[in-house]
C-alpha cells in the first residue's frame, strides 16, 4: 500500500510539471505554476521522507507535511480552473483535481488515525 501511495504522489507531480503547456501564459500563472509544482512534489517527497522516519511521532510529523502540501495542491488546482487559466482538455483537469483529493482524503485518514493511535 505504501508504495502505491507513492507511486500516486509521484505521478501526480509528474503530471503538474507536464501541464505546463496547457496553463495561459502570464505573471500570475507562472507564479501559480511555480507554487503548485513545489506544493505537489513536496508531498512526493515528504512521503518517501516518512518511509524513513526514525519514530512514530516523525512519521506522523511528515505525514502532517504531505497532508498540508498536497491540500495546498488542490485549492491551487481549483484557482487555475476557476480563473481560467487551464487551456487543456477540461476531463484532464477534472482528473488533476479528483486525483489531488483522492490524496487529501487519504492523508486525512492516516493523519487522524495516527493522532487516534497517540
Amino acid at each position: 500500500m505504501r508504495k502505491e501511495i507513492e507511486d500516486r504522489l509521484i505521478a501526480f507531480a509528474g503530471r503538474i510539471i507536464q501541464m505546463r503547456g496547457s496553463l495561459e501564459p502570464g505573471e500570475i500563472t507562472e507564479n501559480l505554476f511555480n507554487q503548485l509544482t513545489r506544493s505537489s512534489t513536496s508531498a512526493a517527497l515528504n512521503y518517501g521522507e516518512a518511509q524513513g522516519a526514525e519514530s512514530r511521532k516523525d512519521f506522523a510529523h511528515k505525514v502532517g507535511i504531505v497532508l498540508k502540501e498536497i491540500r495546498e495542491s488542490h485549492n491551487n488546482l481549483k484557482i487555475i480552473a476557476s480563473a481560467g487559466l487551464f487551456r487543456g482538455n477540461k476531463k484532464e483537469m477534472d482528473e488533476l483535481l479528483d486525483e489531488c483529493n483522492q490524496l487529501v482524503a487519504i492523508f486525512h485518514k492516516t493523519a487522524i488515525t495516527l493522532k487516534n493511535q497517540k
